[in-house]
């Protein structure tokens, strides 16, 4: 059973997943602090540094955003095509310039807003891209004839001179419930066209937060129902359905965070030390280049020889670290100092584990073997944006 639900507090959209009652993801949304990744803006350029191939523009945001050359040229399919070289900056714009962008990340400490020219429209089966002029299919699809069928259905709507990528949920999806969305994506691409735009800067599109991308990329991921604290969210998430043209059950229940310790499980969220099972426990801290995570046996001294011991407590850290790091939406270089251990084959099983859980993730996760220093280093992409404060 899948459920996701949704209540307000402290000013706070808070979104949780639960999964046979237990709590795998939770995102909020702060009424006030602003998310503009995903975001179409009507741009002016600013200023552009040749040197860096670079130009900063105006979107009339609180920060100055950032451009850089290879966002703004043509994007093509590089294993088809040959990669046109990368033209002077000053000969694509120049100061004063309006420019439609899409911002493809948040402002991060100093930095601005990052944009391109590439848009990208979500929807439920696929990302329409109006500059582009290819079509890819998610590598998660790996059936080379149903890979062949989508790309062809595609083919068959998308306008010309415009491309997309086919989302994995795609996969078995009938030829009309494609093509409705692909015409859904088109037609918001007209409407955002056709806006008159009276002043420059501007935004011209809003995405709708992670409220609406959590539930564009569940709907079709075995979501079983919506459940609603209040009925405030009601007209809110019916809205979003009907725009993706989803169906799916909502349920009022202003008792849910009573319901399967849910209050707990949220509790837990706010330590950076979590206990295990057996004793044992792992601590997680944030550090500006990376986070670090240190498994500790604790309490638990087991049965048996001490390689035992340390593997069991290894084991179940590894599961519970792929479900925190899912949880808490962890993102970036991941450092895992598991107990150290001297018997490979011990190793190669903690590895195993970490690889077989991070499938659970709806986040690209990247494993990599032990270091010299017995060290695990993960990769992994957010799922929510940084927001810009």
């Amino acid at each position: 059973m899948r459920e996701l639900v949704i209540f307000n507090e402290n000013n706070k959209k808070e979104i949780a997943l639960l999964e046979d009652e237990e709590l795998v993801e939770k995102y909020e949304e702060d009424e006030n602090v602003k998310t503009i990744e995903g975001n179409i803006y009507v741009g002016k350029v600013q200023n552009v540094l040749v040197g860096l191939q670079s130009a900063f523009v105006n979107i009339g945001e609180k920060r100055t955003a950032f451009i850089h050359a290879k966002d703004i040229l043509p994007k093509i399919d590089i294993t088809k095509e040959k990669v046109e070289k990368e033209k002077p900056i000053n000969e694509l714009i120049k100061p004063g310039d309006p420019i439609i962008v899409e911002v493809k990340r948040e402002a991060v400490d100093k930095k601005g807003p990052r944009l391109s020219t590439h848009i990208s429209l979500t929807s439920r089966f696929i990302v329409f891209m109006p500059n582009a002029t290819f079509i890819t299919v998610s590598q998660k699809i790996e059936n080379e004839k149903e890979r062949e069928r989508l790309k062809n259905i595609a083919k068959k709507y998308l306008p010309e001179n415009t491309g997309a990528i086919i989302r994995t949920v795609s996969e078995n999806r009938t030829e009309k419930e494609i093509k409705e969305d692909i015409e859904k994506c088109i037609k918001r691409w007209e409407e955002i066209q056709s806006i008159n735009v009276d002043k420059i800067p501007q935004k011209i599109y809003d995405k709708g937060g992670i409220l609406k991308k959590t539930l564009i990329d569940l709907v079709d991921a075995n979501l079983d129902k919506i459940v609603l604290r209040e009925e405030d969210n009601l007209e809110l998430i019916k809205n979003i359905l009907n725009e993706i043209n989803a169906d799916v059950k909502i349920e009022i229940d202003p008792e849910i965070l009573e319901k399967y310790s849910l209050k707990k499980q949220l509790k837990i969220l706010e330590s950076n030390k979590v206990w295990l099972k057996s004793g044992g426990f792992i601590t997680i801290d944030k550090t500006e280049a990376l986070i670090a995570i240190d498994v500790n046996s604790g309490k638990f001294i087991g049965k048996k020889d001490v390689e035992e011991t340390i593997l069991t407590v290894n084991l179940e850290a590894a599961k519970e670290i792929c479900k925190q790091i899912r949880l808490r939406d962890i993102s970036g270089i991941i450092i895992i100092d598991f107990i150290d251990m001297h018997e490979e084959k011990n190793k190669k099983l903690v590895i195993n584990e970490i690889i077989k859980d991070s499938k659970k993730d709806r986040s690209k996760v990247q494993v990599e073997e032990f270091t010299k220093l017995n060290l695990m280093e993960l990769t992994r992409k957010h799922i929510n944006s940084k927001k810009e404060t």
